[in-house]
């Protein structure tokens, strides 16, 4: 499936709730408005997207949210979106608060990764970020995943006068264990537009002054737009840097909100309301038919760089992370 660019879209982010039993700052307000839960996809309505996405030749699939670990019934859904017989590749983002007691089942699944959220090692400052008292939980999580077959990645997004002094710290969980840590630039979206970004180019710079060897690898780590770099590292350091290094022409993604909605840029408000097709009875072909002609309208770029304001007005926790 490409669009009019020419990009071939095979990566979908399913948000399958739309809160987080964190209140991180630069992504959630102090309070949440209700979500009927009737607005909420269903398992069955998502596994009818995924399923029709994969024949139009989506080959990986993220699980998102906010937290997808505190929906109920998460794990059927992962085992059977795992099961569809296109997908190449499944994968989770979490928290990490509830990774060590969903463990086991995760891997009986045969998850194919799992991406952290981390943004600091400082139980302190991870309290003041997130208002709970829960990094030891996290990083027990962390300890436990690394024990098994699926790959771990660590995503921290810098953030000026919260976070900035730990960037050393954070890379050496790289040379220490087999993790990859990803820096992510925050984006000027809901609570985001109130934080200072640091730029991934100023991270690197000061990360060659301790690994004078960090090279960009050659190497495929995924099926996302992060410029990963190795060197004497037992995992890499990646930079994911959407508004400093705009990576615009290389994007293979659309992303499925908690509510149905198929959107296809962070920067842009538009978006195609799947929900609304699934459930006024529309057949399979109508849906895919629907999907390839909204990807047709995808973006060229986003213009975050470009001094404008984001066009989309939710919350991050409103679209899924």
């Amino acid at each position: 499936m490409k669009d009019s660019y020419g990009r071939e879209i095979d990566y979908m982010r399913i948000s399958v709730t739309v809160r987080c039993n964190l209140r991180c700052k630069y992504c959630m307000p102090e309070s949440l408005p209700f979500v009927p839960h009737e607005q909420i996809l269903r398992n069955e309505e998502i596994l009818r997207i995924a399923r029709l996405t994969t024949e139009l030749g989506v080959r990986n699939i993220r699980v998102t949210g906010g937290e997808p670990l505190v929906r109920r019934g998460v794990m059927d859904l992962l085992r059977e979106l795992k099961k569809l017989p296109l997908l190449e590749r499944l994968t989770l983002t979490t928290n990490g608060v509830l990774l060590e007691q969903h463990l086991k089942e995760l891997s009986d699944i045969k998850l194919d990764g799992v991406n952290i959220s981390l943004d600091t090692l400082n139980p302190e400052t991870y309290h003041t970020l997130t208002g709970v008292d829960v990094f030891h939980e996290v990083w027990r999580g962390i300890e436990a995943v690394l024990e098994t077959d699926m790959r771990v990645k660590l995503n921290c997004v810098p953030l000026r006068g919260v976070n900035e002094k730990e960037y050393l710290k954070m890379a050496a969980l790289a040379e220490e264990k087999r993790l990859d840590v990803r820096f992510i630039e925050v984006m000027p979206i809901g609570e985001g537009i109130t934080f200072e970004p640091i730029d991934g180019e100023s991270i690197l710079k000061e990360l060659l002054s301790v690994y004078p060897d960090l090279k960009e690898g050659s190497r495929k780590r995924g099926s996302g737009p992060a410029r990963y770099y190795e060197g004497r590292l037992k995992g890499s350091i990646g930079f994911i840097s959407a508004v400093s290094s705009c990576f615009c022409e290389k994007c293979n993604r659309i992303r499925l909100t908690s509510v149905g909605k198929l959107k296809f840029c962070l920067f842009y408000d538009d978006v195609m309301d799947l929900s609304a097709l699934l459930r006024s009875g529309a057949n399979d072909d109508e849906i895919k038919d629907a999907v390839v002609h909204a990807v047709l309208k995808k973006p060229e770029k986003h213009e975050f760089s470009g001094g404008q304001a984001p066009r989309e007005r939710k919350k991050m926790w409103q679209i899924g992370g």
